[in-house]
């Protein structure tokens, strides 16, 4: 069997997703659970050619991740233009956005939802349509007939992830030249657990997971990592140290093997205030850089969040990071009904502690999560394009053009020279792979502190 996955586009939004072109580990992991089939991944974020691919590849079967919010109606348009190619293919949507509303896509050119974890579900969905079987035995799907959605039964969680298949990374390689974040480049990216025992309310990863942590074994890590030929990797665990003795173990196991590679993981700052015996092993080891989720400057606030976590460790965790020469990347979430002041003190926390190119987010209820479910009556929108983290779906205090200039000002206080100073931008143009990239950065910085971008995506009308 034929078996094409596509990746969507990016051209759509602001925000994170204009700094990076990161693989699609989902759709390279499912592929990996299909050696018995020839499948193809379709990037459509390097390669816009759709109607030529599905000319030339002839797929039998095409799964589209949706794991985004904003990528909704453009999935919708994917599978539409499979349809009208020809209308017999099987068409599925799977990812995180869609496993948590799979009736977003309850849509004429749908066959339905792979909800959940896929590695399994995929083979056991292809070899079914193969054999003609009935797909309501297949646990984990959406079904989508006539009457409306048939829910199968609930697929339980992967047990064992050593038993995962490898990502298959050789069907995207055509395209790996071009993965990158920011100016990190050879880029790849790699999962080593998954889950997060929290329940932020603003957070989907734990509703997808069901609010069960899974960790691979620190071998399982290292022989994932040995076969990634970039040199740097992005873990995207939600806290890489949710177990410090393995976090410690795989930095053992990387040193012991030799392996010269450059890390960027995301871990809690309390995890880093209780364990800061493992920061220089894990920089000995080439971890550099750490995302952290600060996301507030005020207890009351971070409490809101129900992120259970304090101020004062992420300034000390700030401490122990950069006393051992480890890079701090902090995310800050902007809710709608800051004021002139609330960014202004913003900025000055930014400035006064140096954190240079900060992640800032506008508080964003996503479907199917926690904060969705309370603020769902109060949204002003419900165009999914304008869900990227970056625009205003709940009312703001401020009106939107004078709300936008404020939230753009943190940008330029963020990503200023000034804030970057010599050794920054040194490392800038060492790792910036063309004039062509730094270009298309500058362009897409430039995007990110404009206020009239971001108020054209209130006027755009919704078409799909």
């Amino acid at each position: 069997m034929k078996i094409l996955l596509i990746q969507p586009s990016q051209d759509r939004g602001l925000g994170f997703r204009s700094l990076g072109v990161v693989e699609p580990l989902g759709l390279e992991t499912i592929a990996g659970s299909l050696p018995e089939q020839k499948v193809k991944i379709l990037d459509l974020r390097l390669e816009n050619r759709l109607p030529r691919v599905l000319k030339d590849f002839q797929p039998d079967f095409c799964g589209i991740n949706c794991s985004f919010t904003i990528d909704v109606y453009q999935t919708r348009e994917i599978t539409a233009a499979i349809k009208a190619w020809r209308r017999d293919v099987p068409v599925f949507v799977g990812g995180h956005h869609a496993s948590l509303s799979p009736e977003d896509f309850y849509y004429p050119s749908i066959d339905g939802v792979a909800i959940g974890e896929g590695e399994a579900t995929t083979p056991e969905l292809v070899r079914a349509l193969e054999k003609g079987e009935d797909l309501r035995t297949i646990p984990g799907l959406a079904l989508n007939e006539a009457s409306g959605p048939y829910y199968t039964p609930e697929r339980p969680l992967i047990n064992n992830l050593d038993e995962l298949p490898l990502a298959a990374r050789h069907l995207t390689q055509g395209y790996r030249f071009h993965y990158h974040l920011g100016f990190q480049k050879p880029f790849s990216i790699m999962e080593t657990a998954r889950g997060c025992p929290y329940r932020c309310d603003f957070c989907s990863v734990w509703k997808f997971f069901q609010g069960k942590c899974r960790m691979k074994s620190p071998s399982r890590v290292l022989d994932e990592i040995k076969i990634i030929r970039e040199k740097f990797i992005f873990i995207a665990d939600d806290n890489f140290l949710l177990s410090v003795p393995r976090a410690k173990r795989i930095a053992e196991l990387i040193i012991e093997n030799k392996v010269k590679k450059r890390f960027m993981f995301q871990a809690r700052s309390d995890a880093i205030v209780q364990h800061p015996e493992v920061i220089p092993l894990l920089r000995k080891a080439g971890f550099w850089k750490v995302y952290i989720g600060f996301e507030k400057i005020d207890e009351e606030d971070l409490d809101r969040l129900n992120k259970h976590n304090s101020i004062q460790n992420n300034e000390e965790a700030l401490k122990i990071l950069r006393a051992h020469g480890m890079d701090v990347i902090a995310s800050f979430i902007i809710d709608p009904s800051f004021q002139e002041n609330d960014f202004r003190r913003l900025r000055q926390y930014i400035l006064d502690r140096k954190l240079y190119s900060p992640s800032l987010t506008i508080l964003t209820p996503l479907p199917g999560t926690e904060l969705f479910a309370k603020l769902k009556g109060k949204l002003i929108t419900t165009n999914y394009e304008l869900f990227d983290y970056v625009h205003a779906v709940l009312p703001t205090k401020l009106k939107l053009p004078d709300f936008y200039r404020e939230f753009t000002e943190l940008y330029k206080t963020g990503y200023a020279w000034s804030q970057i100073g010599w050794e920054g931008a040194a490392a800038i143009f060492r790792n910036a792979f063309s004039i062509s990239h730094l270009i298309s950065m500058k362009r897409a910085a430039w995007a990110s502190v404009e206020p009239r971008n971001y108020l054209a995506g209130h006027e755009r009308k919704v078409v799909f």
